[in-house]
């Protein structure tokens, strides 16, 4: 079944003003954009050296915006695929701060890409999702693979839609799962409403 596509949001900011132990890396996924363009667009050398009380700008300044290749990441993808074999052991739920869904599998098992994107983030630069990667579909939409124990791919990386993209872990978490998530001009969506069956 074909997706609508989503709604931008009626006044996504300019400007975000950086509180105390916030990251560029979080910054980035929470506005649905790769961390490199935002240090590019202000002037960051340092990604992982930000200071509480900066003013940091949210989009291209009028100079730059032309250099912005908007195919770059390809087209948004319409049908996705499960990021792992296993059990859904927690849903999505946005209010009670469940932003993606848990799925229980062995530990080791492989963590594959749930639509072709290229690879905007690999580490562990975020509190609380383990070893996790990020991949970029189209200008509006992004996925998360948390807790992973093994990452196979590099930033930069294009990925098809199925292929390994590293494996099932526990860091930052109980017990070995994959954290999942879809978003959508970086807001949190119900990957239920992607992902078949």
């Amino acid at each position: 079944m074909e997706r609508t596509k989503p709604a931008a949001p009626s006044s996504l900011p300019e400007r975000y003003l950086v509180r105390p132990g916030d990251n560029l890396f979080r910054i980035a996924l929470e506005h649905g954009l790769d961390y490199r363009q935002l240090a590019r667009w202000n002037g960051i050398a340092h990604p992982d050296r930000i200071i509480a009380g900066t003013s940091l700008r949210l989009r291209p300044p009028a100079e730059s915006a032309a250099e912005e290749d908007p195919l770059e990441y390809g087209e948004t993808p319409v049908r996705w695929v499960w990021p792992v074999q296993g059990k859904v052991i927690a849903g999505y739920d946005e209010p009670a701060g469940r932003k993606g869904i848990q799925i229980a599998a062995p530990y080791g098992a492989p963590v594959l890409a749930a639509a072709s994107g290229r690879v905007v983030y690999t580490g562990h630069g975020l509190r609380g999702y383990g070893r996790l990667t990020i991949i970029r579909h189209g200008k509006i939409m992004l996925s998360v693979y948390a807790h992973q124990s093994k990452i196979l791919v590099k930033e930069g990386d294009w990925v098809t839609q199925g292929q390994q993209i590293g494996e099932v872990g526990d860091t930052d978490a109980e017990r070995a799962k994959l954290h999942f998530e879809i978003r959508a001009y970086g807001r949190p969506v119900n990957p239920a409403d992607y992902l078949p069956g």
